[in-house]
């Protein structure tokens, strides 16, 4: 159990130099703890995990983060800048094919390593702006990865954005039911999407495997079990 953090100061009082480094230290506290449970347990957390984890009060979490999106934001500003860095660097390569399927593995794998990730780019959450602004300018270059990838004739012409959308949409239920017991399936869905994508005769990497039907099955039993970090 996380030792109880220092409380923030009344709404009221104006903070001195010690009581704003009490309140920037809860803030860290919760950002850490908010950081922990999406990884492990994705976006279902509640705020009242999130407070407990912290070991904060349910008002002094509400004071620094007013709204879950408002959290959202701050836990997974970095990681967004990350996902449209990946974007800058597909345009970059000099082989669009090569870059447009790098790119559409960089970012599942950005999927695979942090659950809560996972979620935050199969969802939108208007009220997270800067969240927002970067998906937005990550996807507008994507666009132009489309269209270049198309023009070598490798990228099947029917092949839409919203396909993408599909694809993480799904990566990311995989790898919330087969996190810990075939961590490495969301490989081969990946690869099998990248195969429909594709134009006949075009150059892939090789398929990963397909997960044990023991891992499989306990993958397919942990579904059916509710999340620890879920509760309210």
């Amino acid at each position: 159990m996380t030792s109880a953090a220092e409380p923030d100061p009344p709404a009221d009082q104006q903070p001195g130099p010690s009581l704003r480094a009490d309140a920037e230290r809860n803030r860290e506290r919760i950002l850490a703890a908010a950081r922990r449970l999406y990884a492990r347990h994705g976006l279902g957390v509640s705020m009242a995990c999130v407070a407990r984890e912290a070991g904060v009060g349910k008002a002094t979490l509400s004071r620094r983060f007013a709204t879950r999106e408002e959290l959202i934001n701050a836990v997974f500003a970095d990681r967004m800048d990350a996902y449209a860095a990946a974007t800058a660097q597909a345009l970059a390569d000099p082989d669009p094919w090569h870059g447009f399927t790098g790119y559409v593995e960089a970012v599942c794998a950005m999927q695979a390593a942090d659950r809560g990730f996972a979620d935050v780019l199969a969802m939108t959450f208007p009220a997270a702006k800067a969240l927002e602004a970067r998906r937005a300018e990550a996807y507008h270059g994507f666009l132009e990865l489309i269209a270049r990838a198309k023009a070598t004739g490798r990228l099947r012409a029917d092949f839409a954005a919203e396909d993408l959308v599909i694809l993480l949409m799904a990566n990311a239920g995989v790898i919330a039911a087969t996190a810990d017991a075939a961590p490495d399936t969301w490989r081969r869905l990946v690869g099998q999407m990248l195969r429909a994508w594709a134009t006949p005769g075009t150059d892939l990497p090789p398929l990963e495997q397909t997960p044990a039907p023991t891992a499989l099955y306990r993958a397919m039993v942990r579904l059916t079990r509710p999340s620890p970090g879920t509760d309210g």
